[in-house]
């Protein structure tokens, strides 16, 4: 049992105790003695003792992990993997050390894009000033100059950045299965340009100012014996407020602000400004999405903004457990219509690869990703996925030209 949670236990004795003390003494005495027997006590010290400091390491090097040669996450010295319950009881202190290590994570797979996979980080918005909170994106050489292919990828919602599926998968899977990296290599290896979505992005965060607040007993009308109780109240609410925080966060973080960039304050936001700025101007004659969870539903939403663009450029949709909902988001007859014969959404689902699952929309057909797990969705459905693209393209260069309606080229299920 922890000291603290034993401090806890033993305060309503001790205050019996204070009260039977202080036998007929009237209740200024009662709470006299209440307030020396606190005062006596360290909290901060309780605290330290109870939760160690929240201060970690900034490196991998420094958490003792590294990556071995199947990109899986192993620490240095013993070669185990990663362990959450690195100490016993102390969930907050673990989630909070599973949560710097996974900052770390982000960093360390953005400097694979640039290393690895060759692509460029381009600063938004564009045209942004110096002071202004400002996000990114990935972009290959040839993003917006291949003539023929362009790959755009859009992870899902939560703490995952641009280049990944699930923070869960690289920290306790590997980077395969995590991180978008084989669908960029293999993009590149086929001749697409390759865009990187960063949609939660959203904001820059910034420590809150202090705000010092008069008194209003230095300006009160009121007479000094009311003002003094009132005062005194207002002191013992505060200390009850603090010991309460101190329980619930012993080690207060700095109260933070969040800055929202400009056209890219939400994911369907970044979507529509990546669209607007980069995919819309690419030279590419056929657009590919591969759009996961949340993705999915930014997808949508950029399609009901964008109808006519997204139809004429766009040849194909991989989704991967997409959470967009036709009906919710209200898109139109044209746009199912269009989905249909278009999207493909590969969910989390324990029948085999590509087997066909019935869906209760009517949007765009629903396979199985051979996995029931939905952060694995997109890893499993990966090479399904280019052979969707690959049909998808040569279907749209047999069509005939000019066309007066898009020709459907949805892979058979048989055929996946």
């Amino acid at each position: 049992m922890s000291i603290f949670l034993s401090y806890l236990i033993l305060l309503p004795i001790w205050i019996n105790m204070a009260q039977i003390q202080q036998g007929g003494a009237d209740e200024k005495e009662k709470t006299t003695a209440l307030e020396d027997l606190l005062s006596r006590i360290d909290l901060d010290e309780l605290m330290k003792k109870d939760e160690p400091p929240l201060d970690f390491p900034d490196t991998l090097e420094g958490f003792e992990y590294a990556f071995n040669e199947k990109g899986q996450l192993r620490h240095i010295k013993t070669g185990e993997p990663f362990v959450f319950n690195y100490r016993e009881d102390l969930h907050r202190w673990n989630q909070k050390r599973y949560e710097a290590l996974g900052e770390i994570i982000t960093k360390y797979v953005y400097e694979l894009l640039e290393k690895d996979c060759n692509l460029k980080k381009i600063s938004i918005p564009v045209d942004a000033t110096e002071s202004e909170p400002k996000s990114f994106i990935f972009m290959s050489e040839d993003a917006l100059t291949n003539p023929q292919k362009l790959m755009v990828l859009i992870h899902g919602s939560g703490v995952v950045r641009a280049g990944q599926w699930a923070r869960r998968l690289i920290i306790n899977e590997d980077l395969d299965s995590g991180t978008q990296i084989p669908f960029i290599k293999r993009a590149v290896d086929e001749g697409y340009g390759v865009i990187v979505l960063n949609p939660n992005e959203n904001y820059i965060e910034v420590e809150k100012p202090k705000i010092h607040v008069q008194s209003s007993s230095d300006s009160s009308d009121e007479p000094a014996e009311k003002r003094e109780r009132k005062d005194k109240v207002s002191k013992e609410t505060k200390k009850r407020r603090d010991f309460y925080e101190k329980y619930r966060n012993p080690q207060r973080e700095k109260e933070m602000m969040q800055l929202y960039i400009r056209e890219n304050g939400s994911p369907e936001e970044h979507a529509i400004y990546v669209w607007d700025h980069f995919i819309a101007q690419s030279a590419a004659e056929n657009v590919f999405f591969v759009a996961h969870s949340y993705g999915g539903l930014a997808f949508v939403e950029l399609m009901i903004q964008r109808e006519a663009d997204v139809k004429s450029k766009v040849t194909a949709v991989a989704l991967t457990d997409s959470v967009h909902n036709v009906w919710h988001q209200e898109a139109g007859k044209t746009i199912r219509e269009w989905m249909r014969e278009n999207c493909c959404n590969w969910v989390s689902s324990s029948e085999p690869l590509d087997t066909s699952v019935e869906s209760m929309l009517p949007d765009c057909p629903r396979v199985s990703a051979g996995t029931d797990r939905h952060e694995l969705t997109s890893w499993k459905s990966f090479p399904s996925i280019f052979r969707f693209f690959r049909a998808a393209a040569e279907a749209r260069s047999s069509a005939p030209q000019p066309a007066p309606a898009r020709r459907s080229h949805r892979i058979k299920h048989e055929e996946l």
